[in-house]
């Protein structure tokens, strides 16, 4: 795990920014301000992490082990608290405030959030099957999954076989992303392309893991 940065913040939406004659689409992401919950270390905890503190919420709202915790660090309660493994823990120190100016117009970053929940869907839209032929001698189950297994050999579903069910409220990362502009003042980050979640959506943004491959 290599020295990585981030910060929490909520999505607001999607817009266009014109760049060089060139119309760029971002997310507009409201970043931060964070601060530093806890310090995790290897000779502590056994590992290098900090905990990001994001969003202002009444005390009463807390629960007694969360308070617990966050009085035992000295800070304020928040209303989320997300984990980030990096190497250079033990540069941070409890309190710290992270701000978007951590990043600069050029950076390049992932993207952490819950993507839209779906509720129960078909193979169609959770899928994308093509269902069943739409002309003459087809019954009624145009958008079912055809045939799952076989009756007698070996007498059951595999595990792992696409069906209908829950669709989305899954955690996604999306890699790469470019950061295009990062307003400290406004605490507004914007990053070229979509992310995932609904607008209000709790989002991490942190450095990249991955570089994109340099064509020869």
């Amino acid at each position: 795990m290599s020295d990585i940065k981030g910060i929490l913040g909520e999505k607001l939406g999607m817009t266009q920014i014109f760049q060089d004659s060139r119309v760029i689409p971002v997310t507009v992401i409201q970043a931060g301000p964070c601060v530093v919950a806890q310090v995790k270390t290897k000779q502590s905890d056994g590992y290098d992490a900090v905990q990001l503190a994001f969003g202002a919420t009444r005390a009463r709202d807390v629960t007694k082990p969360m308070k617990g915790h966050f009085d035992k660090h000295e800070a304020e309660p928040a209303r989320h608290l997300v984990e980030l493994r990096t190497d250079d823990a033990t540069t941070y120190t409890a309190g710290q405030e992270l701000r978007v100016d951590m990043f600069q117009p050029g950076d390049r970053v992932d993207a952490v959030g819950v993507s839209k929940g779906r509720g129960f869907t078909g193979v169609m839209k959770r899928h994308g099957f093509a269902g069943l032929g739409a002309s003459h001698g087809t019954q009624r189950k145009h958008r079912s999954p055809g045939s799952i297994g076989a009756c007698a050999t070996p007498s059951r579903v595999f595990k792992g076989m696409r069906m209908a069910g829950q669709s989305g409220s899954a955690r996604i990362t999306v890699l790469n992303l470019e950061v295009v502009q990062a307003d400290p003042e406004r605490s507004l980050l914007l990053v070229k392309g979509a992310i995932p979640g609904p607008p209000g959506g709790l989002v991490m943004v942190r450095s990249a893991v991955k570089t994109p491959a340099r064509s020869a």
